[in-house]
């Protein structure tokens, strides 16, 4: 993910998005169903990057450096921590409702943790940089991709040993599985997505995004095998995972970073670190409509979203003034003011 390091770069203001006329979701923000419902103040210090709910706990994990914070979405608490790591990137959770991963790029390893206790119990070694990370459950295995050494580890969740690394043709961001023995991944620094057969192990597709470039975030529609890629310029690729052809390029807020799809309403989302969740509803697998641009906050380009489609949740914190730039840092980032850190939950 390209987390905090990248929100120096977003403008301030928050961004408009154009709304298409003649369907049901074509109103204005106003009108659309998604509101700001809470704001958690969690607090703690330094930046974050990817999130994740427990399917089974509704517990929410943020990766926060060198742990990762535990909070009940019920109560809007943290009530837990789990240390001992150096680099925290990802977290996803194995089918068998026990146990979960956390892809660890300061140590170039992905840690196992018993999702009951929150307790490391084994750490398993990866490529250089892993980043983020996805499991399957057609294949059962975690697959963790290395942002620096441009490849995918692929690992046994019943033995907790590699399978295979993949070489990927560029720097990996978001995966996501289709649960039929596919995973997809954005290759940021070619605009391309990959298609990789889970079971053998290999890449058996590249396909070209364009007009989208960048893609970071990514998320599925299974049942109508659509992707969605969320992309620098203000777009939304949605790709044909049969043909790999784009369909439908909607607009999206400035800065996004995350993406996730509800099946259940057919809405598509960008969190966009100018201060808005972008709302694209599926009307059909081929033609989409921006419903609804929700106000956030500056920097919340991070998301989760509830299994069951009923919260999106976005992290983000308050920004002191950005130091003098130098010569070995021309582009610094703004600061993070000390315990500011919160939770905003959007929800209808």
């Amino acid at each position: 993910m390209r987390k905090y390091r990248s929100v120096a770069s977003i403008a301030i203001v928050l961004c408009s998005v154009v709304l298409a006329g003649g369907s049901a979701w074509g109103q204005a923000s106003a009108a659309g169903p998604f509101h700001v419902q809470n704001e958690w103040k969690i607090g703690g210090d330094g930046g974050w990057d990817y999130m994740a709910v427990d399917p089974q706990s509704k517990l929410l994990y943020v990766t926060r450096g060198n742990h990762v914070i535990v909070i009940d979405t019920t109560a809007g608490k943290q009530v837990a921590d789990i240390t001992g790591l150096h680099g925290t990137h990802g977290v996803v959770f194995s089918s068998d409702g026990v146990h979960g991963y956390i892809t660890d790029g300061g140590a170039n390893q992905v840690a196992e943790f018993n999702r009951q206790t929150n307790m490391i119990e084994k750490t398993i070694p990866a490529g250089t940089g892993p980043d983020g990370a996805v499991f399957d459950p057609f294949t059962k295995t975690v697959w963790a991709f290395n942002g620096r050494s441009h490849d995918a580890t692929v690992i046994d969740t019943a033995t907790n040993t590699v399978l295979a690394t993949v070489a990927l043709p560029g720097k990996p961001e978001f995966p996501v599985s289709d649960g039929t023995g596919f995973v997809y991944d954005n290759i940021e620094d070619k605009s391309v997505i990959v298609k990789l057969d889970a079971k053998a192990h290999t890449v058996v597709a590249t396909w070209p995004v364009a007009p989208c470039e960048s893609p970071s975030g990514l998320a599925i529609d299974v049942a109508h095998h659509r992707l969605f890629a969320v992309c620098d310029g203000g777009k939304m690729a949605v790709v044909d995972t049969e043909s790999g052809k784009v369909v439908a390029t909607p607009t999206i807020g400035d800065g996004p970073d995350a993406a996730g799809f509800s099946p259940s309403d057919q809405f598509a989302f960008s969190s966009n670190g100018a201060g808005t969740l972008t709302v694209v509803h599926e009307d059909d697998p081929d033609h989409y409509t921006v419903a609804q641009d929700v106000a956030t906050k500056r920097g919340a380009r991070t998301m989760a979203l509830d299994p069951d489609g009923s919260h999106v949740y976005l992290v983000t914190a308050e920004f002191g003034p950005r130091p003098a730039a130098t010569a070995d840092n021309p582009r610094p980032r703004p600061t993070i003011v000390p315990g500011s850190f919160e939770v905003i939950v959007v929800g209808k």
